[in-house]
């Protein structure tokens, strides 16, 4: 979590986590709410939006725009690096 996303997270930067098994693999939204029920310590509406990343929320997945992946639809494969970066900014 980078560029004030990780004040949302106790301020934690890096998260490394092994997911639970499940039938299906992993995907980029399933993961998301894993982390809003995990992780998230405050205001879920800054990051979460429905059942994506709000706007402003810039997703990489293994330096990569999660545009070019899948967006929600990506699987998750191990050692998979996930990366949130907050392109919002008070005035």
């Amino acid at each position: 979590f980078r560029g004030g996303a990780e004040l949302l997270f106790d301020g934690v930067k890096k998260h490394q986590v092994t997911l639970p098994c499940q039938p299906e693999p992993w995907d980029i939204r399933n993961l998301l709410k894993w982390i809003k029920q995990n992780l998230l310590k405050e205001r879920p509406e800054l990051f979460i939006q429905g059942e994506t990343v709000r706007p402003g929320i810039l997703v990489l997945i293994n330096e990569a725009d999660w545009e070019l992946m899948g967006e929600l639809d990506y699987k998750l494969q191990d050692q998979d690096n996930v990366l949130f970066i907050s392109t919002l900014h008070g005035g």
